[in-house]
């Protein structure tokens, strides 16, 4: 006589075995939700309108083709004024009547490179600006908060949560290393990197270089699914730093897109070539766009 399953005794179990992740995957989804949030954010990626390298000297700045730095001209007055550089200093100078302010207070004259802690922001209308430095240049980043970026922006697609995605890794240290990043602009610098992680998907081990600290460390990283799935240029991720053992978790599912993904006018770094994995990592962010 054929064995029956007792599906009554079963059914607790298969239950538990189908919610054992959901608080993981409430997770996941929560922090993606902020993520998104986030990025729409006054200080996010997607109302970025503008990077504008200075040139030595005076630069004009307004909505007016006819300036040295051109503003989007339906967010912006023809004329406002003078952006000057001078041997690594940045200063401003508005025109008569120009509403430019920093914070709630008019401005008129300002230097406003370098600065100390967070960069000084001005604003006139929707428009938000500071200064960058890239090596040795320097630029104006501009944000509109208007943008239609920001109300086109519908979320990010992303590949089904998996647990098996969220992979222990042993951290090797390398003090004094230093990893050759390149970003978009083609400007390459050295930055520190505290150790590399190791890591097994489907039996092959992987590694990847860190940049930041022992407490947080940071990946740029590229895989196989840029060619169709993900973002061309690589994707981001970041981890904790190791145990008192030597090892942490790489949570794939949290791998992000660059800010290039959602502007063209962000300087990303690319991939060192150590963190470009043979694998394709089918978890986090799928392609947004390609600026």
């Amino acid at each position: 006589m054929k064995k029956q399953t007792n599906w009554l005794f079963l059914a607790p179990l298969l239950l538990l075995a189908f919610t054992a992740d959901l608080p993981y995957e409430e997770e996941i989804k929560q922090w993606h939700q902020k993520r998104e949030e986030d990025l729409k954010k006054e200080e996010g990626w997607l109302n970025l309108a503008g990077l504008f390298w200075l040139k030595e000297g005076d630069n004009t700045f307004g909505g007016s083709d006819r300036n040295s730095i051109v503003f989007p001209s339906d967010h912006s007055d023809a004329r406002l004024g003078k952006i000057s550089l001078k041997n690594g200093k940045v200063t401003l100078e508005t025109v008569a009547g120009a509403q430019i302010f920093e914070g709630d207070k008019p401005v008129t004259t300002l230097d406003i490179f370098p600065y100390t802690g967070k960069p000084i922001v001005l604003k006139h209308k929707s428009l938000r600006w500071f200064v960058i430095q890239r090596g040795d240049k320097y630029a104006i980043r501009l944000r509109d908060l208007e943008s239609p970026s920001v109300k086109e922006f519908k979320g990010i697609d992303t590949y089904p949560i998996s647990t098996g995605w969220r992979l222990k890794a042993k951290f090797i240290p390398t003090p004094g290393k230093k990893i050759a990043i390149t970003d978009i602009t083609g400007r390459t610098s050295d930055q520190d990197s505290p150790g590399r992680l190791l890591f097994t998907v489907n039996g092959k081990e992987y590694g990847l270089d860190a940049t930041g600290n022992l407490n947080h460390l940071h990946f740029v990283f590229a895989d196989l699914s840029n060619k169709h799935d993900t973002y061309g240029g690589g994707r981001f991720l970041d981890a904790p730093g190791p145990d008192a053992d030597g090892y942490t978790y790489l949570d794939f599912n949290k791998a992000t897109n660059p800010p290039c993904a959602f502007t063209p006018y962000a300087t990303c770094p690319t991939p060192p070539k150590d963190n470009k994995l043979a694998v394709a990592i089918t978890a986090g962010e799928k392609r947004y766009g390609d600026h």
